[in-house]
């Protein structure tokens, strides 16, 4: 069935959002806010539907030339104009806090900041991760996973990526072909992270365990792509991807990058923000909104390898860092003995650990996805500090926990959406709660 329709705005996700004649809600991929579309009917459901552009009749001032046509889905946002992708992200916090927060309209939009860009619209990702898979001829491919699943989409390079490693994909699929020869080395996952900053790019390939040729794959990746390091991590294929160990196969055996004024050394399963220069915004956003001082006693749940934990103990805090990830805690204690400060660092998860720590000056928190585990905003209360920063991956999750920090006694002065991940529909959020009555 095809339909002709306006497109009101984006959703959070890949799609913009029109209206069908019958009045239902449309889910339009690759449409602009603004244009006018002829669409066909992929998927109709009670509610809603989904359906794909056959014909722009009059584009959007919005709509520009992606950048990038390999489609593999990493930018479903390219066809949109960047302020344009800005506003549409700051309107998708403030929805959020309106819909799952049940925020007064007017408040919401009060509370809210502009949307911070990045100085780099493409070429701003320290990290690739490379999905493999076989094409016709059985001969190893890199690629991307489009967004819902579906075949692997090769990729000769990644414009998101910056220069040290856009290249990558093309560059170690000649060279694992070479090194595979008529064999299999179990090879299910290559992720790459180069940074402008040190000038380290590291290669870690994600194989199954097994034999493995290290000497000879030093000797072919050194040649096709120039590293600071190579490493295996031996893991079982799937979503859970649990790591039985990591290998160097040459080089340092981790990488290594600058934010914020400090040195961070990373071993390849430990998370770290893929947009450096916005991370360093993230950080100074939370500085600034917990506002710590001397011996001030702060905790950071989920911490990673320290994005917030070290300047907060520069800052002079007494801090206790919380990580459940046995590699984070491992980078977390090395970074900060390096950076000469003293840290509590506590393996395990937040959940559980969190009401051990007693009361508290300021907190932050930056979770997965899902957001805050269920009791977490309680026990944040028990703690009693007088501000929390809560750093969101994901506006609807956040929101929910918005609500919950507000019925447990603090209230949201602030929200900043930052663009880390800009040509998607990614945003992350730098959210201040302060105590009431504090």
């Amino acid at each position: 069935m095809e339909e002709t329709l306006r497109i009101d705005r984006m959703s959070f996700g890949p799609a913009a959002v029109g209206r069908l004649a019958s009045g239902k809600t449309a889910f339009v991929e690759g449409a602009a806010p603004g244009d006018l579309v002829r669409v066909e009917i992929v998927e109709d459901k009670p509610r809603f539907a989904r359906a794909r552009v056959l014909e722009v009749l009059e584009p959007s001032p919005d709509r520009v030339a992606p950048a990038c046509a390999a489609g593999c889905g990493g930018c479903p946002w390219a066809h949109l104009s960047y302020p344009a992708q800005l506003a549409a992200k700051r309107a998708s916090v403030v929805d959020a806090l309106v819909r799952t927060a049940k925020m007064d309209a007017a408040r919401a939009e009060e509370v809210v900041g502009p949307c911070v860009p990045s100085k780099r619209e493409w070429g701003y990702r320290n990290k690739l991760e490379l999905a493999c898979a076989a094409d016709a001829a059985g001969r190893l491919v890199l690629g991307m996973h489009p967004e819902g699943g579906g075949e692997v989409v090769p990729l000769e390079r990644c414009p998101l990526a910056h220069r040290t490693i856009e290249g990558a994909p093309k560059a170690l699929r000649g060279a694992l072909r070479y090194l595979a020869g008529d064999g299999d080395l179990g090879i299910f996952r290559v992720g790459v992270r180069g940074s402008l900053r040190t000038r380290d790019v590291e290669i870690a390939l994600w194989t199954t365990p097994g034999p493995f040729p290290r000497a000879a794959a030093a000797k072919t990746l050194a040649s096709a792509l120039k590293n600071t390091s190579v490493v295996r991590v031996v893991a079982e294929p799937g979503r859970a991807r649990k790591v039985k160990k990591v290998e160097a196969v040459s080089g340092k055996g981790c990488w290594e990058e600058e934010l914020s004024g400090e040195r961070f050394l990373l071993s390849a399963p430990s998370f770290f923000q893929v947009n450096t220069a916005q991370a360093e915004k993230l950080v100074a956003l939370v500085m600034e909104g917990l506002a710590v001082g001397e011996g001030d006693y702060v905790a950071d749940l989920y911490s990673g390898a320290g994005t917030f934990t070290l300047p907060l103990a520069a800052a002079g805090a007494d801090v206790v860092a919380v990580e459940a990830a046995g590699s984070s805690v491992r980078d977390l204690r090395r970074n900060a003995e390096r950076a000469g400060v003293d840290i509590e660092v506590v393996g395990g998860d937040a959940a559980r650990e969190l009401p051990e720590l007693g009361e508290l000056d300021a907190l932050v928190v930056d979770p997965p996805r899902a957001g805050l585990a269920p009791g977490v905003v309680d026990s944040i209360a028990a703690a009693g500090p007088a501000r929390v920063a809560y750093v969101s991956c994901d506006a609807s999750t956040w929101a929910r926990d918005v609500a919950l920090f507000e019925r447990a006694g603090y209230r949201l002065t602030r929200a900043t959406p930052v663009d880390l991940f800009p040509q998607t529909y990614h945003v992350e959020v730098v959210s201040i709660f302060e105590r009431c009555g504090h």
